[in-house]
């Protein structure tokens, strides 16, 4: 069956000095952390790698990563598609607000892929390592589709200790789970810091403790060909239920659309437990860690020094 990644990777990254820090090298041989997502999803069986960015940084993406990725895919087997998330891609009829200068976030990013993606896929963010294992669990899931599943979707759930940044506060989707492991609510939650019990949310000095135990989403989901279309005619309802929102800050977040599905009982999500250790670049003091740990991952063996060295087609 073809299944594919689909890469987040329109963002530039604020907080990393004006960079795009998607596209900073943290590997010996300058490998970037897609590298490290794409080897692993080649690994897990995924066939179809999208990358999802802007015509703007078409070019330095292209020089950084693109050519380099396609060539790789291409002797393995494995095709390359590229998505243009635009901030001026809007449903019909919507006009695009005169000082509105970001997209609209990663269901618009995923809509981008409408016309690339016809098959069962994952969706992982562009920044952020996540570990062998998630990978094999979602391939392992998508590949059980069938039409007649349509709305059974899963996640990788990482545990929130594991996903902490030293050198700051996180966002991440906070969830909610049955005896049975399936996502029964997913709560966006900012100003996470790690502290010395474990995790706590930070509001203005003021911290609430959170259990550092908790499963946390990091837009890492496994979805199905149908699901495109339930987020495009979400985008419709997005603008149509606008009221008192900010109209140039909104966003249509996947985490959140997923969790409107699931409270209308659409839907279902699974939870695919993962006990690695998630590191991304969200601020550039993480860089030197993030470096220092895949180093620690080649000397362990866990990747080849040539990276994909150990992937035949």
């Amino acid at each position: 069956m073809k299944t594919s990644l689909v890469i987040m990777a329109a963002g530039i990254g604020s907080r990393f000095g004006g960079g795009i820090k998607q596209l900073a090298p943290v590997g010996r041989n300058g490998e970037i952390i897609m590298d490290y997502s794409i080897h692993d999803a080649i690994e897990a069986g995924f066939n179809k790698i999208i990358f999802i960015i802007r015509k703007d940084i078409e070019d330095a993406f292209k020089e950084a990563i693109g050519d380099r990725i396609e060539k790789i895919c291409d002797s393995l087997g494995v095709e390359i598609a590229y998505a243009y998330q635009e901030l001026g891609n809007l449903p019909e009829g919507v006009e695009l607000p005169a000082d509105r200068t970001k997209p609209w976030g990663t269901g618009q990013a995923v809509l981008a892929c409408k016309d690339v993606l016809h098959e069962p896929f994952a969706v992982i963010n562009a920044d952020d390592y996540y570990g062998k294992e998630a990978f094999v669990k979602l391939h392992d899931f998508l590949e059980g589709y069938t039409p007649e599943k349509a709305d059974e979707y899963c996640m990788a759930g990482f545990i929130l200790k594991n996903t902490l940044s030293e050198n700051g506060a996180v966002t991440r989707g906070v969830c909610e789970t049955n005896a049975e492991e399936y996502l029964t609510a997913v709560h966006e939650t900012s100003n996470i810091v790690k502290t010395a019990d474990g995790a706590a949310v930070d509001n203005d000095g003021e911290k609430t403790a959170i259990d550092p135990e908790s499963y946390v989403s990091m837009n890492m989901w496994g979805l199905t060909p149908e699901f495109v279309q339930i987020l495009d005619d979400g985008f419709k309802e997005f603008f149509e239920t606008m009221g008192d929102k900010d109209v140039l800050k909104a966003e249509y977040l996947l985490p959140i659309y997923i969790d409107e599905l699931l409270q209308a009982g659409k839907v279902s999500v699974k939870v695919l437990d993962s006990h690695d250790k998630w590191f991304g670049v969200t601020y550039k003091e993480d860089k030197d860690y993030v470096v220092e740990s895949f180093g620690k991952l080649i000397d362990a063996g866990v990747y080849a020094e040539d990276l994909f060295s150990d992937l035949k087609k």
